[in-house]
């Protein structure tokens, strides 16, 4: 039998996986799919994934910027 892979180990995440581990709503984390498409989200089939290592990146980048540039 198989045994699952962990979030963190995982390189594509569904949409369910992405809002648990970011701790982000299933709406908002669909809606920021749809606005990164080939940035860090893909569309597959019908559904979307995102690469976690780069939406980790967006993720950072954009509380640097709220934060005016300073490092967390």
């Amino acid at each position: 039998m198989k045994q699952p892979i962990p979030v963190k180990d995982k390189f594509l995440l569904t949409i369910n996986e992405a809002s648990e581990y970011f701790n982000i709503g299933q709406k908002n984390m669909r809606r920021i799919a749809e606005d990164h498409l080939d940035s860090f989200s893909i569309f597959q089939g019908n559904r979307y994934l995102i690469i976690r290592s780069r939406c980790e990146e967006y993720i950072i980048s954009c509380l640097k910027t709220e934060e005016g540039g300073k490092t967390l």
